[in-house]
């Protein structure tokens, strides 16, 4: 860093600064949370890397609180020097950060996209990496509790996806107002100084012995205390500074308030305007200013008294030397003033960019009920939503319900703000918004959304049961009268129902089956298709393709409702379908950038990919829909993509690993309702504990998915094979008996010949007598190159029957079957067993571990960079689909290429197709 004094006391933190910076301009990227009470010393240390990092770029923000209902307001405070790089982005992320900036107009839709949050978020990151390209980039964000949620949530995902950009961030928080959650970032939470770092900063001040210990023991540390109560206590030795009951930050204020109650009365009223307005627009606060009979000039007395300062870098541009002068100011204005000053700022905003700041003032100066404001407000809540600004918009309705002068229009804007916090991820707030909203309105129909709004709002604070119950219970409600908005409840209660049990989804399907739908509607065939989920036995199946085109000549679905056909159709074994279905929706929402989507998506494909043995495709999908999960804060799906990754350890006898995904999958239970990852959780380690040859706690785990509440999940399904071999394997077929008819009906109405080939190996596996036929028929069945694993499994399992039958120069053939895949897909276990049984068989020793693959060592995340390369797809186009930056993705192809022997990107294409 830079030649500068340092800061007293907080040498550590420093130190934590200068390696950030370092690293940024060694090309490496970092960030930093500091968190801290008022005046606890977070902008010093904000203001001493600024000033420390020479030769990087530097980009400045604050949070302004009177803001913080504009969406987008920090950011565009913040991104101004670097928006000279915005033609540079992709389209559609120059598109989305334009409209977020209100640069262009971005309209909404439907589809993904439509105001979506993070593409603005991985706008952000792509044009930070093009700010810092050749000389790196410092960018500090102060005040950040205060920054407008859509900068928030733009700026962490940014942050989250940082690698190797040569980006530092710092942000400072103060503790105690606003909001800034910043899970997942780096957090340091700044104390106070030390004994002698404080006493040294006393010493600029002559005080008695016994203020000075007095103040030494109220300050606690806090510089700022240290610095501003002795000046105080100098202006006003009446005044009561003590501590009493008054916590500090209450006596900082009140320290300052001696200063600004000596000011001219002008003075103060300029003031006023700057503490609401806070955006220090010279222009506007000079016309407000000039409306109440003050003036620029009324500045210079607070500026003596060293309550204002000059922005480095802007001399036009003046503030406040510290935010608790600002609310100290702005606690001291009467009502009258304050009323006043919001006023006359309002009128001084009469360009069309400020409409939205205009319409806030003018409903703070709303004595009452006001439909010209509420309309105007209205206007601020859809330009909002149309730039995903959803906290804005939320607000803003809220705020023109309130002062709605027709009954009919405050609780249609409640309604909307309720579901406008819905998709601002606060369900809380949207809960209790649509269950006060619904006792005040007559429509029938209107009521039902609200419930709607509360079902997924309790849904996503996990209490499933009451989510269960208000759409079932709404749907019923209005199915005579409002059949098609029935259905899309009901639909939508198959998802709730499907983490209760099957008792709530047959419930579902009963009285979706009694709606009166017409045939015309694309809901129709939907329910028709989920009318299969528990079919067994033979029958004329409806496909899922069938379905979708369906869909198709009656009009559209939404997405909610596609991602549960795929479901339902892995439950009825379609993999195929569903595969496609999933990886289409995928690219749809990679090139709309709805990153928050995609966990959803990837994990259907993550879950056909192992169905089908693509190992490494599975595990490279769930990593990234893990982290991408992460990163936009979906905890639940962390959690049930933790358990996939689980199944795959399982596969591979990684056992650590897979005891630790299988942990975390595993939690979130509540009181009636299972961890939504528990179901994969429980199959993995049953898969575990079956490849280490522990057959008796596999076949616990595996009976535990037969019954309630699991055994209608796809995982309870599709284990019961797994449980035929464990039960058989300790001698106990009969444990296994009830769950293989279960299976058996099932497998007869999926219609699939891979479903066939395995219920012949279960039934060789339980008649000795005919096993030999049962195998070889199975082996016929079995697709061998579309799914190798269970191919590889029925031949070891053929292997070791044909080996007790003391037919060895059969059994190993069968078994060098089995080993061939089981080494290609690195399963270490069974290869393991595969290979005893092939030396007790008469088979020379066979090599005691698979061949080394040409992709060997690739992470998940190097393998997939590297195949969209190989497909001749450039670093911002790879980093585009993969929500990463260009430079990141850069870093990556170069640490892969020493790991595949090649030296260039042209020499991917000669190995794709060992890549897949």
């Amino acid at each position: 860093m830079g030649e500068q004094p340092p800061l007293r006391g907080r040498e550590q933190e420093q130190r934590t600064l200068a390696a950030l910076i370092a690293g940024a301009r060694a090309g490496d990227s970092g960030v930093l949370v500091l968190r801290g009470e008022p005046g606890i010393g977070k902008t010093a240390l904000l203001d001493h890397a600024a000033a420390g990092a020479d030769g990087l770029r530097l980009l400045r923000g604050t949070g302004i609180e009177a803001e913080a209902e504009l969406p987008y307001a920090g950011l565009q405070l913040l991104l101004g020097p670097a928006l000279d790089r915005l033609a540079g982005l992709p389209g559609p992320q120059q598109a989305a950060l334009a409209g977020a900036l209100g640069l262009a107009t971005r309209a909404p839709g439907p589809g993904p996209g439509g105001g979506e949050p993070m593409l603005t978020g991985l706008a952000v990151l792509s044009l930070l990496t093009d700010y810092a390209e050749g000389t790196g980039l410092l960018v500090v964000v102060d005040d950040a509790q205060w920054l407008d949620r859509a900068s928030q949530d733009a700026l962490q995902f940014a942050a989250r996806r940082l690698r190797a950009e040569g980006v530092a961030m710092l942000f400072g928080v103060r503790e105690g107002e606003g909001s800034f959650e910043a899970n997942g970032l780096p957090q340091e939470r700044l104390s106070g100084l030390s004994p002698e770092a404080s006493a040294a900063l006393l010493d600029e001040h002559p005080l008695t012995p016994a203020v000075r210990y007095r103040l030494l023991a109220e300050a606690r540390g806090n510089p700022l205390a240290l610095r501003e109560l002795p000046l105080a206590m100098a202006a006003e030795p009446t005044a009561d500074l003590s501590a009493g009951a008054l916590p500090l930050t209450d006596r900082l204020r009140l320290a300052f308030h001696g200063r600004i109650s000596h000011l001219p009365e002008a003075t103060t009223t300029a003031l006023t305007i700057m503490a609401i307005d806070e955006s220090c627009d010279l222009p506007v606060i000079l016309r407000a200013a000039a409306a109440l009979g003050a003036g620029i000039d009324d500045l210079a007395p607070a500026e003596a008294a060293g309550l204002l300062h000059r922005v480095a870098g802007d001399a036009d541009r003046i503030t406040f030397r510290h935010p608790l002068i600002r609310a100290a100011v702005h606690q001291r204005a009467p009502l009258g003033r304050r009323m006043a000053v919001h006023r006359a700022l309002a009128a001084a905003m009469d360009a069309p960019e400020q409409a939205d700041r205009r319409a806030w003032h003018l409903a703070a100066a709303a004595l009452g009920p006001d439909a010209e404001v509420a309309d105007a407000l209205e206007r601020t809540a859809v330009r909002a939503r149309e730039r995903g600004g959803f906290t804005a918009a939320a607000a803003a309705y809220d705020r023109a319900a309130r002062l709605s002068v027709a009954p009919a229009d405050r609780t249609r804007r409640q309604a909307l703000a309720a579901q406008a916090c819905l998709e601002a991820g606060e369900p809380a707030r949207a809960g209790e918004l649509a269950r006060r909203t619904a006792r005040e309105v007559d429509s029938e129909a209107l009521r039902a959304n609200l419930t709607q709004v509360r079902a997924l709002a309790e849904f996503w604070q996990g209490e499933f049961t009451e989510a269960h119950r208000l759409l079932v219970d709404a749907a019923t409600g209005i199915g005579a009268t409002h059949p098609a908005q029935a259905a899309d409840m009901l639909v939508q209660a198959m998802h709730t129902g499907w983490y209760l049990g099957d008792t709530e989804l047959r419930e579902v399907l009963k009285h979706l089956a009694e709606l009166p739908l017409s045939d015309d509607l694309p809901v129709t065939p939907v329910v028709r298709f989920l009318g299969g989920l528990f079919d067994r036995g033979p029958r004329d199946q409806l496909t899922l393709d069938r379905i979708l085109d369906e869909i198709r000549t009656r009009g559209a679905v939404s997405d909610q409702v596609l991602l549960i056909l795929c479901g339902i159709a892995l439950a009825r074994g379609q993999d195929g379908p569903a595969f496609a279905l999933a990886t289409a929706l995928a690219a749809e929402h990679r090139a709309a950038g709805a990153a928050g989507r995609l966990p959803t998506i990837l994990f259907f494909t993550a879950e056909t990919d192992i169905f089908t043995g693509r190992l490494r495709d599975a595990r490279t999908t769930a990593v990234e829909a893990r982290d991408l999960a992460r990163d936009t804060g979906q905890q639940q799906w962390v959690r049930q993509l933790s358990s996939v990754l689980a199944h795959l350890d399982a596969l591979h006898g990684n056992e650590d690993d897979c005891r630790a995904h299988a942990d975390l999958g595993l939690t979130g239970d509540t009181p009636d309702a299972i961890a939504p990852g528990a179901p994969w959780a429980h199959w993995s380690l049953g898969l575990l504990d079956l490849g280490a040859g522990r057959a008796e706690a596999a076949l616990s785990r595996f009976e535990r998915l037969t019954k309630y509440p699991f055994d209608h999940h796809i995982c309870a399904m599709r284990s019961i094979p797994d449980l035929v071999e464990a039960a058989v394997r300790i001698g106990a077929p009969d444990r296994a008996a009830a769950p293989f008819e279960n299976f058996r009906g099932w497998a007869e109405s999926a219609g699939q010949p891979w479903a066939d080939a395995l219920v012949l190996r279960c039934r060789a596996l339980l008649d000795d007598r005919d096993a030999e036929d049962l195998y070889a028929r199975a082996l016929a069945t079995h697709d061998r190159e579309a799914r190798p694993i269970e191919f590889a499994r029925t031949a070891l399992l053929f292997g070791e029957w044909l080996r007790r039958a003391r037919r060895k120069s059969e059994a190993r053939t069968r078994l060098l079957e089995a080993l061939e895949v089981f080494d290609r897909l690195e399963m270490g276990p069974w290869a393991a067993r595969a290979r005893h049984e092939l030396t007790a068989a008469g088979a020379p020793e066979a090599d005691s571990a698979p061949a080394r693959r040409s992709d060997t060592g690739l992470t998940p995340q190097e393998l997939q960079i590297v195949r969209l390369a190989a497909q001749g797809l450039s670093n911002r186009d790879i980093a585009a689909q993969l929500f990463l930056s260009h430079r990141t993705v850069g870093y990556h192809l170069y640490k892969a290429y020493p790991k595949l022997g090649v030296v260039s990107r042209g020499e991917l294409k000669g190995i794709a197709d060992q890549l897949n």
